[in-house]
């Protein structure tokens, strides 16, 4: 693989892919990986607070989508499509 490193004003090196071969996958999936457990370490740092608030709406986020699958498909199709139908005249009406 051909790559460049440069060097940001932190002091990080990145490399700047500029060829990306399939044996390669592994490596450049591991380099991804590493940058945001980088970042994940740093921002932990920073504040607690954020990172406990982040992690509390992000879990509530995907309890709600959780939730909204599940009645998906305890509707089925045709209630999910009239359900559906009724939000949007809802939503539409308050414009």
């Amino acid at each position: 693989m051909v790559d460049e490193v440069i060097e940001n004003k932190d002091g990080l090196k990145l490399r700047k892919l500029v060829e990306l071969k399939t044996d390669t996958a592994e490596e450049y999936q591991k380099a991804m990986l590493d940058r945001v457990e980088y970042f994940k370490e740093k921002n932990l740092e920073k504040s607690q607070f954020n990172s406990t608030v982040q992690n509390t709406v992000i879990q509530a986020l995907s309890t709600a989508l959780d939730l909204k699958i599940q009645v998906d498909k305890a509707l089925g199709e045709e209630n999910k499509k009239k359900v559906h139908e009724f939000l949007d005249n809802l939503l539409l009406f308050g414009l």
